[in-house]
């Protein structure tokens, strides 16, 4: 579980499925690209933390977490992200959907 400040802050919702799920060697490559964007974006100012999950028939959904709108836009347009965004369109999702919403509210147990 990612700890984030007091709201606001924003939420970068992730939700895909994956294609070629289950396909060891695009399942490899997937993993170390999505493990290196994870290491990229906590390089970013304003990167909160992130929290991912995927089921067994590869619908996946990741939230990421920001301080501001600017530093969620130098995410989405760093270049080495830009080049992964590419590869997902291409080779890794049948079908992506994000959405970004502002965090006003927040409450966690225990």
């Amino acid at each position: 579980m990612t700890s984030t400040p007091e709201p606001p802050y924003y939420a970068v919702l992730f939700s895909n499925q994956r294609a070629a799920w289950g396909d060891d060697e695009a399942d490899a490559a997937y993993g170390a690209a999505a493990e290196r964007m994870e290491q990229l974006a906590a390089t970013i100012p304003g990167y909160l933390g992130i929290e991912s999950s995927r089921s067994a028939d590869g619908t996946g959904i990741t939230v990421s977490y920001w301080d501001t709108e600017a530093s969620i836009a130098e995410w989405r347009d760093h270049p080495e992200h830009l080049d992964v965004q590419g590869r997902g369109r291409t080779d890794w999702y049948e079908w992506y959907e994000l959405r970004v919403a502002r965090v006003e509210r927040g409450r966690s147990f225990p």
